[in-house]
């Protein structure tokens, strides 16, 4: 298997974007992060291994101000990091990609998908969060917080992994409207697989089949998991993440690096 490959930098308008690539054959895959998220996570690194085992080109990143990457948390937004994820695409991939995104990165694979249909041969969304910002976030919004973002342009939101929590902006809120997708319809035409836990505590299930339920592709597949948490990061997750790109990649790809 090798070693992991080192990290590079891709140089963006006013930062740079941190990755690890490795080639192979195609079509690729591409690991799209979550909501404060890096490409240091279990299922970005088991997706690796097993895209390098096959020979099969694999490239993971880090958005804006995420991780390894430079920038001020305060200029994210769906949008930049969309924009992060189609620099990745158009500069650090070659021919069709498999898209897979974990809660977050399932709407910015989504958004890819739309701006970059010639070049999105699949797409796999684990704990898709498409409109998070409106669906989860809003509604959730107390009096102290919707204070704090008109008086200082953030709040701190209480994170069970983060027990600093993180700063959620107006801006963040705001641009996010130009991106939203549901109620759909949304033009992706690609197969499409979506893998959701039933304990999900920050993504409701059913997000994933009001997505399936507007996409427009005629191959859509939801696979639930009764006892699965948000992260799906057990052993048995990832097992069956694999299994299911595995299956993807097989009905999307004319030669499928041997598989």
């Amino acid at each position: 298997m090798g070693l992991e490959p080192p990290i590079h930098s891709l140089d963006r308008a006013d930062t740079t974007i941190a990755y690890r690539r490795s080639p192979g054959c195609g079509p690729g895959l591409v690991f799209l992060t979550g909501f404060r998220s890096d490409m240091g996570g279990i299922k970005a690194v088991a997706l690796e291994r097993w895209a390098r085992d096959q020979g099969r080109a694999f490239v993971r990143f880090d958005y804006h101000a995420h991780g390894a990457s430079g920038g001020d948390w305060a200029d994210g937004s769906i949008g930049r990091w969309r924009d992060d994820a189609l620099a990745v695409l158009d500069r650090l991939t070659d021919g069709p990609q498999i898209l897979v995104g974990s809660s977050m990165g399932g709407w910015i694979a989504l958004l890819l998908a739309l701006a970059r249909p010639d070049r999105v041969a699949g797409l796999m969304g684990i704990a898709p969060a498409p409109d998070f910002t409106e669906r989860m976030i809003r509604p959730r919004l107390g009096d102290g917080e919707r204070t704090a973002l008109e008086r200082d342009g953030r709040f701190i939101a209480p994170s069970a992994y983060d027990p600093a929590g993180y700063p959620i902006t107006r801006h963040l809120l705001e641009e996010a409207r130009a991106h939203l997708l549901l109620p759909g319809p949304v033009g992706v035409g690609c197969p499409v697989r979506l893998l959701h836990g039933q304990r999900d505590p920050d993504v409701p299930w059913q997000t994933s089949l009001d997505l399936a339920a507007v996409l427009e592709s005629p191959d859509v597949q939801v696979t639930l998991v009764k006892d699965g948490d948000h992260r799906l990061s057990r052993d048995g997750d990832i097992a069956l993440m694999l299994r299911l790109v595995e299956g993807l990649v097989r009905d999307v790809a004319a030669d499928p690096c041997g598989i």
